[in-house]
């Protein structure tokens, strides 16, 4: 028999000083349909949460409501969803906690008087840019509406409540019978006047009903009225089902017609007339916002009809605009025009206008050598000369008569390279060391003074620009690359990762002040970035792919539009002050070779264009990596791999059963349990980690190590039991963890500029590995603990050594390096058998043309 559900606090029931598992209660903030929401304080790491419990009428079917909302939301990671930290049970009380975020609901701003066009096409690409986040998981919303969204103090919409959110499910058989959209009780989820038609009904509904609702919010902000509302629930549900709104121009005589036919389409009655998903909404938004510059065709606030303008100042402005439109189109643009500056099969480093835009110099690895610095001078055949620096040095920036260079560049993760900072004479001569551990660095216009990027263990872990060199600008825990001053030398643009990876990230901004703007949301794949040429725009290349990155430009006001895109990928190094683009057309390559067990010759494995090695089981039977459609299980003889989903995720390693996989998302705030069977992947629940870099399994298939940053916190290693419990700390902070033993009884672990460290699991003093160095990477154990396989990640060749954690003998076990070198910079990762009679290793390939553009605009 199954027992009563215990009473839960009812509203009021908490009060300010009461806990509910660690959390502090400070203080209520309001009451939804399922439960109360308080502001609670977590002390362990001092911040302010967001706790919300169920109310005290909760049934079983509330409490599966209230557990699939925290798996749910938990599930998604977006910046305009607001994000889950825990979930948990204290007594009879279940509840969950998630940021806390200071602002306003769309509903208060709504109330608070009329809406800017500008605003409401923004906050309506933002929610449907939620959605299709939701929606691409297979979850509905189901509740979409103002109070549901808040507007964050910075600008920022973020969508609330996936309290009632449904995740993807068969439709029944019968399309008439209600589905568990209807409750037991005959309760219809949802809210009046923002429902679907298909809600109203009870029918099965899919993601065109948040698209119906987020019709509904659309037509609130521009016309200051909701779209349905009536005297009573019953009359305002009717009217969904069988009335359309008034013409929003009753309400907003400046409405365009376009803004009018995105509405009139999300609140078709019909679903199969309305928007198919929220992506090609947010297109259409976007592009809205294009066409009217974001501010409506006067440029105005959304006004009640007491402030109309006069139709015959309508039609003239329509005239005018035709006319300027026309002018516009017969005006004949000239076509880009294309000079190739480099003919040899290599890899671009970096490329700068020098000698006031009449030469360019550049750094290209030529057929698998080391980056080398060359100089074209433009008025002069395509021919290159060499300037005699020394071999391995790449291109960072140049001003009248000196170049900046970066001596022995160095691999770091991603596509981050570090290395000496130098200044040489820009025709040929001794580089002038001037600071380490830099990555990028700019001069000012003037060519008076050096901006930097400096990370590594000067700066704890982090990445930062310094301006001059010295100044601390700006601090980041991700990394900074492409940093660029502006033409008017009162800003600095860079692209900023949070992941610390340098693979994507966004466009930003900071000023001589400190204070950093972000213009742009994060791209999977950005590199390259300049100042256009008269500095009102910031021009970058970004992509969804590393195959795709097109030629962007983005204004400081942050509206993006395409500069010219071309099959391929594409690099932007420098913009010349008379327009002129020097960038590079990309092809790029990550493969995976390997010898299986019983074999002596390598062998491609690769599957796609992005195959990264994770893991290889210790029988050198299954080989774990990801490529671009996801991650995959592959057997070593040769079979096809097992997609395994998850495309936006990195593989992490394989449990020892086989039957699991740690993976990280591509944001680095979620770590996941991927099933290699059948099944979803479950998030772990975060407790304050808010940044994870890599997990291993332990041994006891139970627990795993893993690499992450709480808020405020540089990166360190946790251990945490995969079946609950909140994460233990085992390293210091810019220490990670990587290979543990067969034993479970050591963690080997690196940090930046340091040997190789043994850190015992159950707690003590941590002790150095003999004849390490420091850039050693462990990748395992060998099977008797008794050694450590090791290689220098990011080195080609890479070096792969078998150094006795004892004696501190090294010995060279072998040295990769794939057949065709041309191109290739970095091995990346290196996985092996505890016994070494099967390895695996993946590399990236990029081959790169430079060219000079012109007519660019």
């Amino acid at each position: 028999m199954a027992q009563p559900l215990p009473p839960s606090p009812k509203a009021g029931s908490l009060s300010p000083g009461d806990h509910l598992g660690p959390y502090e209660i400070v203080a209520p903030i309001g009451a939804g349909g399922m439960g109360e929401v308080y502001r609670a304080h977590d002390p362990r790491l001092k911040r302010d949460v967001a706790l919300k419990i169920l109310r005290r009428s909760a049934d079983p079917e509330h409490l599966a409501r209230f557990s699939r909302e925290a798996r749910t939301a938990g599930s998604l990671n977006h910046p305009n969803i607001v994000a889950v930290y825990d979930v948990g049970v204290e007594g009879s009380v279940p509840y969950v906690v998630t940021e806390l975020l200071d602002g306003e609901t769309l509903r208060e701003r709504l109330n608070s008087g009329p809406m800017p066009y500008r605003k409401a096409i923004e906050y309506g690409i933002q929610i449907a840019q939620a959605l299709d986040a939701a929606h691409a998981k297979g979850i509905w919303h189901r509740d979409v509406k103002p109070a549901n969204a808040m507007i964050t103090e910075d600008g920022r919409l973020k969508l609330l409540d996936f309290g009632i959110a449904k995740l993807n499910e068969p439709e029944p058989v019968d399309a008439d019978e209600p589905t568990i959209d209807r409750s037991q009780s005959g309760e219809i989820r949802g809210t009046a006047g923002y429902m679907s038609p298909e809600q109203v009904l009870g029918r099965g509904i899919d993601h065109r009903s948040d698209i119906f609702a987020l019709g509904a919010v659309l037509y609130e902000m521009f016309t200051g009225s909701r779209a349905f509302h009536r005297a009573s629930t019953v009359e305002t549900m009717t009217a969904v089902l069988h009335e359309d709104p008034p013409d929003p121009l009753t309400f907003n005589a400046n409405l365009p017609p376009a803004a009018i036919a995105i509405v009139r389409r999300c609140l078709e009655k019909n679903k199969e007339e309305r928007f198919q998903s929220a992506r090609d909404l947010a297109f259409d938004l976007q592009q809205l916002r294009e066409l009217t510059g974001g501010t409506g065709p006067a440029g105005a606030a959304l006004l009640p009809p007491r402030h109309r303008i006069l139709p015959v100042l309508v039609a003239a402005a329509v005239v005018l605009a035709g006319l300027l439109l026309a002018v516009l189109l017969t005006r004949r643009q000239p076509e880009p025009a294309f000079d190739q500056l480099t003919f040899r099969r290599g890899r671009i480093g970096g490329a700068r206008f020098a000698s006031d835009g009449q030469a360019v110099v550049y750094s290209e690895a030529r057929d698998g050598n080391a980056l080398e610095v060359w100089r074209t001078d433009l008025a002069d055949s395509p021919a290159s000369r060499p300037l005699e620096y020394p071999k391995g040095s790449d291109v960072l920036a140049a001003r009248a008569g000196e170049i900046a260079l970066s001596l022995r560049r160095r691999f770091v993760l991603g596509e981050r390279f570090t290395g000496t900072l130098a200044v040489a004479p820009i025709g040929g001569g001794s580089p002038r060391e001037v600071a380490e551990n830099v990555d990028d660095a700019d001069w000012n216009p003037s060519g008076e003074q050096l901006a930097v990027v400096r990370s590594g263990g000067d700066v704890g872990g982090q990445s930062q620009i310094e301006f001059p060199v010295g100044r601390e600008l700006y601090k980041t825990p991700g990394s900074i690359r492409f940093l660029r001053v502006s033409r008017d030398a009162r800003r600095i643009a860079f692209l900023e990762d949070a992941t610390g990876r340098g693979v994507g990230g966004r466009v930003a901004v900071v000023d001589l002040e400190g204070r950093p703007t972000m213009l742009t949301g994060d791209w999977p794949s950005v590199r390259g970035l300049s100042w256009s040429a008269d500095g009102d725009e910031i021009w970058f290349t970004a992509g969804d792919s590393r195959s795709n990155r097109a030629l962007r430009a983005v204004t400081l006001g942050g509206k993006e539009r395409v500069v010219w895109a071309a099959p391929g990928s594409l690099t932007l190094w420098d913009i010349a002050r008379d327009g002129r683009v020097l960038l590079t057309r990309d092809e790029e390559r990550r493969a995976l070779v390997g010898v299986p067990p019983g074999k002596t010759v390598e062998q491609d494995f690769s599957w796609f264009d992005n195959s990264g090695v994770a893991d290889l089981s210790d029988d050198g039977r299954w080989l774990l990596f990801g490529d671009r459609w996801g991650l995959y299980l592959r057997a070593t003889d040769g079979s096809p791999p097992i997609h395994l989903g998850l495309k936006d995720g990195f593989a992490d390693d394989l449990s020892p059963d086989g039957k699991t996989v740690l993976a990280t998302t591509n944001s680095g705030r979620q770590l996941l349990l991927v099933p290699s069977g059948a099944g979803d992947a479950q998030p772990l629940p975060p407790h304050g980690i808010v940044t994870y870099s890599g997990a291993r399994w332990f041994p006891d298939g139970r627990r795993i190590v893993f690499s992450g940053r709480e808020e405020g916190r540089n990166l360190r290693s946790y251990i945490q039991d995969v079946t609950g419990g909140p994460p233990r700390v085992l390293t210091p902070e810019n220490t990670r963890a990587l290979a543990i033993s067969p034993d479970g009884a050591w963690a080997a672990a690196i940090g930046p500029g340091q040997p190789i460290s043994l850190i015992p699991i159950a707690g003590g003093p941590s002790r150095s590995v003999p004849g390490s160095q420091p850039d050693d990477r462990p990748v395992g154990w060998s099977a008797d603990g008794q050694s450590l396989w090791l290689f220098r990640r990011g080195e080609v060749p890479a070096h792969v050594y078998q150094l006795d954690i004892n004696t501190g003998r090294r010995h060279l076990w072998k040295t990769l390096v794939p057949p065709d070198s041309a191109g290739v910079y970095s091995i990346i990762e290196f996985s092996i058998t505890p016994t070494g009679h099967s390895y695996f290793y993946s590399y990236t390939r990029l081959i790169s043309q430079l060219y000079l553009v012109r007519s660019l605009k």
